[in-house]
């Protein structure tokens, strides 16, 4: 039958197109976002006729986890009446609303503000033992906006652009820390400041190893980190000295089919000790997408045949581990650039942009602070060894028709989703309901899940015949497991 076949006809009924994002408010609920919204010191309304701040934080993570590319986009979230009836919103705000409250703040209001919700974030969430990659990237700007310059920008020069720094949080996928800066700004600058900030704000968790890449090989930062004891890899940068240093290297081990590892000292001329460098070469024609430099012939070097056929990398450490442990574990920095890219596209942190600086920024901080909360999301409650997208969960969970209905003492929430599709949204909900939020973070590779499995498991085969008894504490997680032998041997 073709669609002219079809009649046509109106229904007088409030229906989402994302009632499944009710999941991941009833989330945030369990986490007591609410409650603690208030100790943030958020800027209050001028009117009684503004709308509470609450609202509008609500209304840019909906927007944003629904697919809203800039604030115009935002309206997705004021024409949905019936989000607004599952959240309590007495009226909708539309995208103006949102940049106004934005240009409250400043640059001690976002101190301030986030400075507190980074930490009450990480507080909740029992995993240690971090370790942070830190790296720039460049936002480009096409209007006049505050911070917008001329800087570096590799992919279109001379293009104005803006040159945030943000702090990974890499065991768990997550964001300690963002900050706006001009886009003629170089990479170390306000490292030590925004370094600092970022350990305040993570200061009851210990920070285990801090990586970062060429753009921050500098002396001063050596410095801070060796006087504060924290562990550290950073991607050295190709000076003349270190070229010098590989291509004269003799002594090479190889560690895979087309890699080479080795490691020396070095102290420049302002250091007042040596460090050590570990060096990495990989063969071009059997790994030709390998990662780092290749070295050009200079005069000052011997003739070498072989000198085009690697592509090399340096990273200075103060770690006492064997040469390629230290490589593999810088190797796992790499995955900053994919949490580059999914704020990029999946969230449009670049897009959403404002004429004041410092309400860019804020609003940089509220998108980051939605993507803390979808990763926590995919970590505690999507049953899955690879954690998906933002945009794979949007169209499988989030993008689910849905209208309340009202009895005299209960709302429901009508989810229109098939028989064979629905399987998910029951499971997330009893994971709710069960846990205990913030979530917890496991740490081993098992999740709750498997332990549920192996506990039904056990009643299937043993029934009354069995014990198990599980202990949870901080440092410590016991197991004991009894099974009465004659009943197993008879079996």
């Amino acid at each position: 039958m073709l669609l002219d076949d079809y009649g046509l006809e109106f229904v007088d009924k409030d229906i989402s197109p994302w009632g499944g994002v009710s999941l991941l408010f009833r989330m945030l609920s369990k986490c007591k976002y609410e409650e603690a919204l208030g100790s943030f010191g958020l800027p209050r309304q001028g009117s009684n006729r503004g709308y509470p701040p609450l609202q509008l934080i609500q209304g840019m993570f909906a927007g944003v986890w629904c697919g809203a590319g800039c604030f115009e986009h935002l309206d997705i979230v004021r024409y949905d009446q019936t989000l607004g009836k599952m959240l309590g919103w007495k009226r909708n705000a539309d995208h103006r609303a949102y940049q106004r409250y934005l240009n409250k703040f400043t640059q001690a209001v976002n101190s301030r503000c986030f400075d507190a919700m980074y930490s009450w974030f990480f507080d909740n969430l029992e995993f240690d033992n971090y370790t942070l990659d830190f790296d720039s990237t460049v936002m480009n700007r096409s209007g006049e906006q505050e911070g917008s310059a001329k800087g570096y920008n590799p992919r279109r020069p001379g293009r104005k652009s803006v040159h945030p720094l943000l702090a990974f949080v890499a065991d768990i996928r997550m964001i300690a820390n963002y900050w706006l800066r001009p886009g003629n700004t170089g990479a170390t600058t306000n490292f030590l400041s925004f370094l600092e900030n970022t350990l305040s704000r993570l200061r009851n968790k210990n920070v285990g190893l801090i990586r970062a890449d060429s753009g921050f090989y500098s002396k001063e930062i050596f410095d801070y980190l060796e006087g504060k004891t924290l562990p550290y890899i950073i991607a050295c940068r190709f000076t003349s000295c270190f070229k010098y240093a590989l291509v004269h290297q003799q002594v090479w081990t190889e560690i895979a089919d087309g890699i080479d590892i080795a490691e020396t000292t070095y102290q420049a001329q302002n250091w007042q000790a040596p460090r050590r460098i570990v060096m990495v070469r990989q063969q071009i024609e059997k790994r030709p997408k390998a990662a780092g430099k290749k070295i050009k012939q200079l005069e000052l070097f011997t003739d070498d045949e072989k000198l085009g056929n690697y592509r090399y990398s340096c990273y200075i450490t103060n770690l006492t581990l064997p040469a390629r442990v230290v490589y593999d574990t810088y190797r796992g920095r790499a995955d900053s650039e994919n949490r580059i890219k999914e704020l990029k596209h999946d969230f449009s942190i670049d897009r959403f942009t404002l004429h004041d600086f410092w309400a860019s920024e804020a609003c940089g901080n509220f998108i980051v602070m939605a993507y803390n909360f979808m990763s926590l999301f995919r970590h505690a409650l999507i049953n899955s060894t690879h954690k998906p997208f933002l945009k794979t969960i949007r169209y499988k969970l989030f993008a689910v028709a849905g209208y309340i209905t009202q009895t005299a003492d209960r709302k429901t929430l009508h989810l229109a989703k098939g028989l064979r599709n629905r399987e998910a949204f029951p499971g997330i909900r009893r994971s709710l309901n069960d846990s205990l939020m913030p979530y917890v973070y496991p740490q081993s590779s098992n999740d709750r899940f498997g332990l549920n499995n192996i506990k039904r498991r056990l009643d299937l085969l043993f029934g009354e015949n069995h014990s198990l008894e599980l202990q949870d504490e901080k440092t410590c997680y016991t197991v004991k497991l009894q099974i009465k032998y004659e009943m197993y041997h008879s079996r």
